[in-house]
């Protein structure tokens, strides 16, 4: 592990254009679970999809239920040692992007400059309208659905969406053209804290790799792309990615 880790930080150091890919295990040093890991609530839960969620209330009450059980885990986590990391590469001027699957605004929270961050699954902190766009505050939403148990509505009378991607949603086109426009243009790639398994969002390091980048992994556990890497760290990307990009 030290000479995997050695020969990173090498990679790191001579890299100018770095582009750092997040996943759910970036947070979960931060109190947030992994809903999508071997005890995430995914496998005990069925989730709401999209589809259903715009056509039935029931499916938007179900859907916001879940939001208000999860939503205090959000409001009191703070960003670890991985996301200052991050936070603390983009000041050194080498961080070219920072893509995200994770919508829990620790990044942002850590001091990434927002023209550099790009979320690929939204944002977990605010709902969004479906008919007029505008967007609430999530403790505003919740507010509403906790005092009546009806799914909440914006001012227009539109129905209100927890501004995330679900299940069978697609992905912003803009947001995604950001992140392979940062994979094309990148000199390194760092994965960390995510298993790869979720399509598009994990073609993203790896359409940098297939452009001949450099690529580096750091999970706790196997990803879909170990084969692929050129480095992989298996270990706590919390503990991991400070002394890798420092």
């Amino acid at each position: 592990m030290a000479e995997k880790l050695n020969k990173a930080k090498e990679l790191v150091a001579r890299s100018k254009k770095i582009l750092v890919f997040t996943g759910a295990g970036l947070s979960t040093g931060s109190g947030i679970p992994d809903y999508r890991g071997p005890e995430g609530v995914w496998l005990k839960r069925e989730p709401v999809l999209y589809q259903d969620f715009i056509a039935s209330t029931r499916s938007k009450v179900e859907y916001w239920k879940y939001k208000a059980e999860t939503f205090p885990a959000f409001l009191a986590a703070v960003p670890n040692a991985a996301h200052k990391a991050v936070a603390a590469l983009e000041r050194t001027g080498r961080l070219l992007a920072l893509v995200t699957q994770n919508i829990d605004n620790l990044h942002r929270s850590a001091g990434t400059h927002t023209d550099k961050l790009i979320e690929l699954h939204g944002s977990g902190l605010y709902a969004e309208c479906l008919d007029c766009l505008s967007w609430t505050s999530m403790e505003t939403a919740l507010s509403s659905f906790k005092a009546d148990g009806a799914p909440p509505q914006c001012s227009c009378g539109g129905w209100l969406k927890p501004a995330v991607v679900m299940f069978g949603e697609p992905l912003e086109r803009e947001s995604l053209v950001k992140a392979f426009k940062a994979a094309e243009d990148c000199d390194l790639v760092i994965s960390a804290g995510s298993s790869l398994a979720v399509e598009p969002a994990a073609s993203v390091p790896l359409s940098a790799k297939a452009g001949g980048k450099p690529y580096i992994i750091v999970n706790l556990g196997p990803t879909a792309h170990d084969k692929a890497a050129d480095l992989v760290l298996e270990g706590d990307a919390c503990e991991i990615l400070p002394d890798l990009l420092s």
